[in-house]
């Protein structure tokens, strides 16, 4: 009898920890959101500046992507750097695109089952970042496959990045894919950027048409940048 009135006794609830509480949240996973884009962004801005030194020769833009792998040297290990920035970007991509489903997931699920009236389709808006969110995450298995793994490259050889490129702007397909991918990355950021200053507090009624106009520079800007490497192949401008 003892026994079972011990076994019975109601346990206490445990309170759930305070990480759980705000990725619960619908503002947690905003600004979860928010955060891991800006990550990205970040590095974006560097990638696009180290892509343009193709337009300096193959050994400006080769010893570029060998330093990459020596960042650090002696104190740290031959790539380790370069893993610590892959590691760090892979936790954005992945908590960016959770983020964005489950929040996406939500919203459906909080709309009523029944429409008195036909309901409105989503924004151009919602539309750009769902799809555009799909594009890239796509790009982002294919751009790896084609010039980190060189797996889809059919002309590529390890240790010349600059010839790599060179090989996949040469195609059509490698060409067609990027292109795609960069339009949809601009549009991408253009929504987004804006979005993420509103949800970190950033966003003002007075700061608005700034925030809009920088987000409409930045994501011209990083279109044109990506886009122009491949443009300089297909032109014959970098050989």
């Amino acid at each position: 009898m003892a026994l079972a009135t011990r076994t019975d006794r109601k346990q206490p609830d445990r309170k759930p920890s305070m990480t759980r509480t705000f990725w619960g949240s619908t503002v947690g996973k905003k600004t979860v959101m928010a955060a891991s884009g800006l990550i990205m962004l970040g590095y974006l801005v560097v990638h696009m500046l180290g892509n343009l030194k193709i337009f300096f020769g193959s050994d400006e833009f080769n010893g570029y992507a060998h330093w990459l792998r020596t960042v650090g040297e002696p104190f740290l290990h031959y790539e380790w750097a370069l893993w610590l920035v892959r590691v760090v970007l892979l936790a954005a991509v992945v908590l960016h695109g959770v983020s964005a489903y489950q929040l996406s997931r939500r919203g459906i699920r909080a709309r009523p089952s029944k429409y008195v009236h036909k309901r409105r389709r989503a924004s151009y808006a919602t539309r750009t970042m769902r799809w555009g969110g799909i594009i890239l995450g796509l790009f982002i298995v294919w751009h790896l496959l084609d010039l980190t793994t060189l797996t889809v490259n059919e002309n590529a050889e390890h240790g010349r990045p600059y010839e790599n490129v060179v090989a996949t702007f040469s195609t059509w397909y490698g060409n067609t894919i990027y292109i795609t991918a960069m339009l949809a990355l601009g549009l991408h950021i253009r929504h987004g950027f804006w979005s993420a200053a509103q949800t970190l507090g950033v966003g003002s009624a007075a700061r608005d048409r700034a925030l809009k106009t920088s987000a409409d520079v930045l994501a011209l800007a990083l279109t044109a940048g990506f886009i122009a490497v491949p443009v300089a192949v297909m032109t014959g401008s970098v050989s």
